[in-house]
């Protein structure tokens, strides 16, 4: 059932690419000061849900409303305009230039100054405000200066999320930023998680579950496109059918 008051509602969104639907009647709720993840195999449609909610995949039917408005029909640069910010499974930083520049960037996109055609980009004070607060929000503030690409891997997702702040979301989707995290650089991912919700309505995609138990307020289980539970991490933890179909018997 649809809890009041969500930033972003998807309600039966289903996806066909031919005879194949890769999602199917998908429904859930994304609220500020949750972390709401989503699980499932490999192939079972999360990260096809994400894309047609960021607006980078149409759904084939089905709704999607932010702050109580239909988005469905929006592309997705309206909608990041509109507060919807997303990450992706691969790196998408830019390497050779400095930690600022790449949020920089990723703020200018978010304030478009078409009018300034006489003042250079990078002394847009707005855009460089918008960077450093995204960097400070990141844990990042001290790497400003640094190339990229001397980041660490878990450096590197930070910043990507950092990017995504400095185009001031509202709602964060996240998909698998802890992939290929050692324990230590996890930790760190989880406690940026913890804080940004303060703030942020955030749908998170995982594949570790031992960090989806200790970050999320809500799980959602997806087998073949559909969802199969959706509940509190503890009672998703005793759900048979979860148990059965993902997280094996015993867990």
């Amino acid at each position: 059932m649809a809890e009041p008051n969500a930033l972003l509602r998807a309600s039966g969104l289903t996806r066909r690419f031919g005879g194949l639907t890769a999602v199917n009647e998908v429904s859930l709720d994304l609220h500020i000061g949750e972390v709401h993840a989503v699980i499932g195999t490999n192939g079972a449609g999360k990260s096809t849900l994400i894309n047609m909610l960021s607006g980078e995949m149409p759904a084939s039917s089905g709704r999607i409303e932010l702050d109580g408005h239909d988005v469905s029909d929006w592309s997705q640069p309206k909608r990041a305009r509109a507060g919807v910010g997303r990450s992706y499974q691969r790196t998408t930083i830019f390497p050779s230039f400095s930690v600022l520049e790449n949020c920089r960037l990723s703020a200018q996109a978010a304030l478009p100054r078409a009018w300034a055609v006489w003042q250079s980009a990078q002394q847009c004070a707005q855009s460089v405000a918008a960077a450093r607060a995204a960097l400070d929000a990141a844990g990042l503030a001290d790497d400003a200066a640094r190339p990229a690409g001397l980041l660490s891997h878990g450096g590197q997702r930070q910043l990507e999320i950092a990017m995504c702040l400095a185009t001031r979301p509202r709602v964060l989707l996240l998909d698998e930023p802890l992939a290929g995290m050692g324990a230590e650089e996890t930790g760190r991912m989880l406690a940026l998680l913890t804080e940004l919700k303060r703030q942020h309505a955030v749908l998170l995609v995982e594949h570790d579950m031992d960090a989806v138990f200790r970050i999320a307020d809500r799980i959602t289980v997806m087998v073949n496109g559909t969802v199969i539970a959706s509940d509190a991490p503890e009672r998703i933890r005793t759900n048979h059918d979860v148990q059965v179909a993902y997280l094996g018997e015993g867990h």
